[in-house]
């Protein structure tokens, strides 16, 4: 079992114990989170659904992200990824929502934000982590890193 699989068994698993649905709200992964948690057996048991927000235009329409914000941090911030999880919470009936943001590359580079840059965010009751990262390696590398990061990061969040 690759470690993706064993990641969403092992979210699946928390989840489920404790009762939840999980969101997601994607934009630089393209909903390979979702992809790798309905992979699971049994994921409807704890999966609600997937936001795909990959343009600025979606992000407003579908999960309440104010162009005002995106124009003042841009949308690839940790306050951007912050809204979006908040905004899936908002838009469903899930109970945890992780999100992503981030410039997978090659383009899309600019100044303070080089290709690689993903920002994460996790929401629950009322509470929010984010983080920013940036990984190495081409579009596909960056694209693996961030989907397998936002579930480790859900599975802490969740402990």
């Amino acid at each position: 079992m690759d470690e993706l699989t064993q990641l969403a068994t092992h979210v699946g698993l928390i989840l489920k114990e404790k009762n939840l649905l999980l969101a997601t709200a994607e934009s630089c992964t393209g909903g390979g989170v979702a992809q790798a948690i309905t992979e699971i057996s049994g994921s409807s048991l704890w999966f609600e659904c997937g936001f795909i927000t990959y343009s600025n235009a979606s992000k407003t329409e579908l999960l309440d992200v104010s162009p005002a914000l995106i124009a003042q941090h841009g949308a690839v911030s940790e306050e951007i990824a912050a809204v979006m999880a908040e905004g899936a919470l908002s838009n469903c009936e899930a109970h945890v929502a992780l999100s992503t943001t981030g410039i997978a590359g090659p383009l899309g580079a600019v100044p303070g934000k080089p290709v690689g840059t993903v920002c994460f965010a996790w929401t629950m009751n009322g509470k929010t982590h984010t983080e920013r990262l940036i990984f190495n390696g081409d579009r596909r590398s960056v694209r693996e890193q961030a989907v397998i990061h936002s579930i480790k990061g859900l599975v802490h969040f969740l402990k």
